[in-house]
């Protein structure tokens, strides 16, 4: 079974100044690794002939499998099809198969025939082979040279997307004899990188050679992805659960989730089960909590509304917070007392079977110098009374906000597992 080792190379100017970020790597990569592909390099190149064509040379002396993407549009500044045949010595040819396809696609999308600028989209190097974009005009290309393949797409992602499990994967895994490899990601949220690694030690140590444990922390959450490789899918994807037991006894309830779920899907399921409502009072989040549980396809089936109670007068009148908890020499706007008033108000004003509540001081500067940044109160009321807890998350602002998210959602969970 033989190694075979790609890289990724991106094109465009607009990488390299900050204007857009690359995702397309990071997706190429996931998938190229799914199926027994090992990534070597990732590269990106500005859009310049020279750049590109020395990129080329380079990597081919390096993997197996050269994957491009960038630079296939159709204005003046999209060059990579004229690189590519400078560099492959062949000529721009038209594909009647690709312009029947950018007819039709502007035809049933945008009720109108393509124009020239358009069609000429359908004019690709001589020899390569036409990879049929099924959402976008730009078709992918094919090449292959002294045993390497280059395959070369569109930037815009769900463009190179559907070109990569359409039409790239199914030839590589053709072309190629892949190993098994078998993946299982599991989600913690409340231990940092260093704890986990420390309950796990001997469990990790023990782990088969074959075998393999990746940390992939992110502000308030740590994914752990148990990896196997192997020729074998159904062995491997046994030992794999039989370590996940393992692991599982490990870490506990620290585990929320698997995979590409979310805390808030995993949430959104306990509450559907209960067929509870939830509501959210949020002041140093600023509605960010919400936004999370909304992204759940669904999540109207539970959540009932929120109130972003980010002035202490909407604390008081939205809410009915005390007024001198508020004041100065009260408890103050972060602290235990307002946390629980927040989480019993919103859920008495909009009726919810559960309610959190989170105030925090986000920082840079904290206006009361008694109370440090970072410091967070973060109550749930519910069935079973209401309880608070403080925090100290002290972050940069963005990833404060975050980690006060997804550490707000994660006790609403443990409250939910509680009364459950």
């Amino acid at each position: 079974m033989q190694t075979v080792l790609a890289e990724v190379i991106t094109i465009g100017d607009e990488l390299l100044i900050g204007q857009v970020v690359d995702t397309n790597s990071a997706w190429i990569g996931e998938q190229l690794s799914g199926a027994g592909i090992r990534v070597k390099q990732i590269t990106s190149v500005s859009d310049d002939k020279a750049h590109i064509l020395a990129a080329l040379a380079e990597a081919k002396n390096r993997v197996d499998i050269i994957l491009i993407t960038g630079g296939l549009g159709p204005t003046k500044d999209d060059i990579t099809k004229h690189t590519l045949c400078e560099y492959f010595n062949t000529t721009l040819i038209p594909h009647p198969e690709i312009e029947e396809h950018i007819r039709h696609l502007f035809v049933s999308r945008f009720k109108r025939e393509p124009s020239e600028v358009n069609l000429r989209q359908a004019d690709l190097p001589a020899n390569c082979t036409p990879l049929k974009n099924n959402v976008g005009t730009a078709a992918g290309m094919w090449f292959e040279q002294d045993g390497k393949i280059f395959i070369s797409m569109p930037g815009v992602p769900y463009e190179m997307k559907d070109i990569v499990e359409n039409e790239a994967l199914p030839r590589l895994k053709q072309r190629f004899e892949l190993p098994v490899i078998i993946h299982k990601t599991f989600l913690t949220q409340g231990y940092g990188e260093s704890m986990i690694a420390e309950i796990i030690e001997a469990w990790e140590d023990a782990l088969p050679k074959h075998m393999k444990l990746a940390y992939l922390p992110s502000p308030g959450a740590v994914r752990l992805r148990i990896s196997a490789i192997g020729d074998n899918a159904d062995v491997l994807q046994q030992e794999v659960e039989a370590q996940g037991v393992q692991l599982e006894a490990l870490l506990g309830t620290k585990i929320y989730g698997y995979g590409k779920e979310t805390l808030e899907s995993v949430i959104g399921n306990m509450l559907r089960k209960r067929k509870a409502t939830l509501s959210i009072a949020e002041s140093c989040t600023g509605g960010n909590i919400s936004h999370h549980i909304t992204l759940v396809p669904g999540s109207s089936d539970y959540f009932i509304g929120s109130v972003v109670s980010y002035d202490n007068a909407v604390k008081i009148n939205q809410l009915g917070v005390n007024a001198a908890d508020l004041a100065y020499g009260g408890a103050g706007a972060v602290s235990e007392t307002v946390a629980i008033q927040m989480a019993e108000g919103v859920k008495k004003l909009l009726g919810t079977d559960y309610a959190i509540s989170v105030t925090g001081i986000a920082g840079p500067t904290s206006d009361n110098t008694s109370k440090p940044v970072g410091l967070v109160w973060i109550a749930v009321a519910g069935p079973e009374g209401t309880k608070a807890k403080e925090f100290m998350l002290k972050d940069i602002r963005e990833r404060f906000v975050s980690r006060a998210t997804l550490t707000a959602l994660n006790m609403l969970r443990y409250y939910l597992l509680a009364d459950n």
